[in-house]
């Protein structure tokens, strides 16, 4: 049972609720001043009625409160609800009753079943609605049309109510979520134009005075950096839905690398898809920084039923061994923290298998 829960728009419901509550609680006392005479013992009816009055109190600012809105406070509105139906059969009588007289928590007694509509959606309404309803027929004691269509309403109701509370929370939820995805856009667009106007501009610079490896260096620098400005300016982020790996691993294609994979969409988490997709641009930057010039890398993506596995293999002189051990005692942490780092906060797991001269093979697992 959803109980608890402070979302804004069940306020206005629990609000109605209560003045459902003082409404039909008005009604009641009007039918026992006009059936007072007729009632077995009459007397009694008035302590009932201030109960009823009392709890009518409470509840309205019990419920007020979300963190009042548990278990025990809607088993108890419950409880103390059909009591007072209960005790209408020796207050009123059973003759009073089967005349059709109505029972002292008339219209009272539907309260406890909205409230668990709203707080238990529509399993919460109708569990609710059939406990009330059997006790509305247990002292009432006739079984006719009027009898059950009176149950029958109360069970549409509580059936209704859930549903709406239910649709609340999925139009509470997705503009929610609208609302994230357009600030994390906004960002997104205002940190590519700080790097277009900070970063890109020095890279041309620096491509247009300088000549060699280094011009050539901030030529591809830029190229790739602007291609990835203008690829996440446009992107949303939405860390509910799914993301195809093969659109994200895409712009890393180059006469230098090549990418093997499935020709459908290869769908994961949007988070694991994205941090997968950056741990495959560090592992490629390693192949690109510490390999000669020309080296050969080469991407293989594996759509397996439980999981997805990525391979980055490159055809460079390999990692001596024990030489990633000691990058990282020295602080050196890009293998650690860019690849296996990323691959791991998503719940995967990364093998590499290096050799002098035989190239390295960088393998990383990401279950579904």
């Amino acid at each position: 049972m959803r109980v608890g829960r402070d979302t804004g728009f069940q306020a206005p419901l629990w609000r109605a609720i209560a003045v459902y509550r003082i409404a039909a609680l008005t009604y009641a006392t009007i039918l026992v001043v006009r059936n007072f005479t007729h009632y077995q013992r009459p007397m009694l009816a008035w302590p009932v009625l201030a109960g009823m009055a009392g709890w009518t109190v409470f509840t309205t600012y019990a419920y007020a409160n979300p963190a009042r809105r548990n278990p025990p406070l809607l088993v108890a509105d419950l409880l103390l609800t059909a009591s007072a139906l209960a005790a209408s059969v020796p207050i009123v009588g059973r003759a009073a009753l089967e005349a059709g007289k109505p029972t002292l928590a008339v219209a009272w007694h539907v309260a406890p079943v909205l409230a668990w509509a709203v707080a238990g959606g529509r399993r919460g309404g109708i569990a609710a609605a059939v406990i009330m309803g059997a006790t509305d027929l247990i002292a009432r004691a006739h079984y006719d049309q009027a009898a059950y269509t009176g149950s029958v309403l109360m069970l549409l109701a509580a059936i209704a109510v859930g549903y709406l509370v239910r649709l609340a929370e999925d139009a509470q939820e997705r503009l929610q979520r609208a609302v994230e995805l357009e600030a994390a856009t906004r960002e997104r667009v205002r940190l590519a134009r700080d790097i277009h106007d900070s970063v890109l501009q020095v890279l041309a610079l620096v491509q247009r005075r300088e000549s060699g490896e280094l011009a050539r260096l901030a030529g591809e620098t830029e190229a790739a950096l602007r291609s990835l400005v203008a690829r996440h300016a446009a992107e949303t982020v939405d860390d509910r839905s799914e993301a195809d790996l093969m659109t994200l691993l895409g712009p890393y294609a180059s006469a230098s690398v090549t990418i093997s994979g499935p020709a459908d969409p290869v769908r994961l988490p949007a988070p694991a898809a994205r941090e997968l997709a950056a741990a495959v641009g560090a592992a490629l930057d390693n192949v690109g920084r510490h390999c000669p010039s020309g080296t050969k890398a080469f991407l293989l993506i594996e759509d397996e039923p439980g999981e997805v596995v990525v391979t980055v293999r490159d055809d460079g002189p390999g990692i001596a061994p024990d030489r990633l051990a000691e990058a990282a005692a020295q602080g050196r942490l890009g293998v650690v923290q860019s690849i296996r780092g990323r691959v791991a906060d998503v719940g995967g797991r990364t093998t590499i298998v290096s050799a002098p001269g035989q190239g390295t093979e960088v393998e990383m697992r990401v279950s579904r």
